[in-house]
């Protein structure tokens, strides 16, 4: 059987950056798997006109290799936008605009299978390689492929989290009951939404915000409340000294800090990559005030610092509502939300996925069953095992960041080769995150100040 160098196990935006890195690499043989037909990102969440929030350097490639052929403005060119994008004068792609880009990129790369579930990775100690079991359903049934690789990156990404009352309100909903949906799943039932009469949103953040926004410009027709936990609708951080925290320094610093304190910074750094976009804050408002400046009557409500602590599906005249506990924390006071369909801006979840459990005596886990990468993004004992964006609890900001996506992959391909196939930038801030004088963490090396990374987006997604 084929050993391959790397196995690439999810084909989201890392790993696909990862292949196209990869792609004019002589010395790395590899192959990537998805369950997918073919790439699709965030399709749940494609409004019109909304953008990414990070520029448009922080492509699959270009912090890594910004001679690369699988970079965002040779899309554009191969594509006659080029000159566009140019006199559009804003460095923020279209959503729509960056998922298009990525399956360009997917066209042009021969390491990709699509159509592969991958079930287990085993090890095989006689030739000490990995082995990935994967099933591919054709008119024949369902076949299994193997594939041997020394080395395995992860790029499975993280699943659609929904809290307790949510997720039972979702599993138990009545039939001919209103949507209760996460945002991954938005635009399906967008339609189904509009038509219950009555929809809640519930979460913060950038898909919060575009979910209210969406359906602000219709409410009338129907009801619209937005409900968060968080203190306030907050803006995504973006000034300069901040956005250096999306450096390897900086990374260096975090992963060094105790599990606990990490968990702790990590929770407070919720504004500098999963706040709203300060344009899009101000243009509910404007929306809002243009609505009511005429004395139009705009059905809805924005309820912050409140949690959804329960939830029930009851019949009434008109039909199922939906009865939803929410709780002010300042207030410590409790009240009841009607409403007849939920939108979940919830987030996301990062966890150990099963198909590892034969090799789970060989990973890296932490005390409360986490990945425990090393700083080189390994987490097998054996440095074999890589993962991509299942380090925000150990990284911090950089792993869901767009833009820091080639660094890692640089730092994984030296791994993998065992030489420097992208030069690793390994002080890029003006700025030290330690005590001065202090030994330098991680990978850092202590030269010179050259650069910023781009900012953070909630990706995941």
């Amino acid at each position: 059987m084929r050993t391959y160098d790397v196995v690439g196990i999810g084909i989201g935006p890392f790993n696909l950056g990862l292949a196209a890195l990869a792609d004019p690499l002589a010395d790395v043989d590899a192959v990537f798997l998805d369950q997918a037909a073919e790439f699709r990102w965030h399709p749940g969440m494609m409004i019109e006109g909304a953008t990414i929030q990070v520029p448009f350097l922080a492509d699959l490639v270009t912090m890594a290799d910004p001679t690369s052929p699988f970079s965002f403005l040779a899309f554009l060119k191969d594509a006659g936008r080029l000159y566009p994008f140019y006199v559009r004068e804003s460095f923020y792609p279209l959503r729509a605009e960056y998922d298009e880009y990525c399956r360009w990129v997917a066209a042009r790369l021969d390491t990709l299978r699509w159509g592969r579930r991958v079930v287990a990775v085993e090890h095989d100690a006689a030739t000490d390689d990995y082995v990935v079991t994967a099933e591919r359903a054709d008119d024949a049934g369902t076949q299994r492929e193997q594939y041997r690789a020394r080395h395995v990156v992860l790029g499975v990404g993280t699943t659609p989290r929904l809290p307790g009352p949510l997720a039972a309100l979702a599993q138990d909903a009545p039939a001919g009951a209103g949507p209760v949906v996460h945002t991954a799943d938005y635009l399906t039932h967008r339609e189904a939404l509009r038509a219950s009469g009555a929809v809640t949103v519930v979460g913060s953040g950038q898909s919060a915000a575009e979910v209210y926004r969406d359906l602000l410009e219709d409410a009338g027709d129907y009801r619209l409340d937005w409900v968060t936990r968080s203190p306030r609708f907050f803006p995504m951080e973006y000034t300069k000294l901040t956005l250096e925290m999306t450096s390897p320094e900086y990374t260096d610093h975090f992963h060094g800090l105790p599990p606990e304190l990490r968990d702790l910074v990590g929770r407070e750094q919720r504004n500098l990559y999963k706040g709203i976009s300060a344009d899009l804050v101000d243009d509910i408002y404007d929306t809002l005030y243009r609505r009511t400046a005429l004395g139009r009557q705009v059905p809805t409500t924005l309820l912050t610092d409140t949690e959804v602590v329960d939830a029930r599906a009851e019949a009434s005249d008109a039909g199922c509502e939906y009865v939803l506990t929410l709780r002010h924390a300042q207030l410590g006071t409790t009240a009841e939300h009607r409403t007849r369909a939920v939108v979940a801006a919830t987030g996301y979840a990062a966890g150990v996925p099963g198909l590892l459990d034969p090799v789970r005596d060989r990973l890296r886990l932490d005390e409360r069953g986490r990945f425990d990468p090393t700083r080189d993004y390994s987490v097998s004992t054996d440095g074999r095992i890589h993962t991509l964006n299942g380090e925000e609890h150990s990284h911090g900001v950089t792993a869901p960041d767009l833009g820091f996506g080639p660094w890692r992959n640089a730092v994984v391909l030296a791994k993998i080769t065992g030489r420097e196939p992208y030069a690793v930038e390994r002080r890029i801030a003006f700025q030290q995150f330690g005590l001065p004088g202090g030994a330098p963490a991680g990978m850092s090396d202590g030269g010179a100040a050259a650069s910023r990374s781009a900012a953070g987006e909630e990706v995941a997604r």
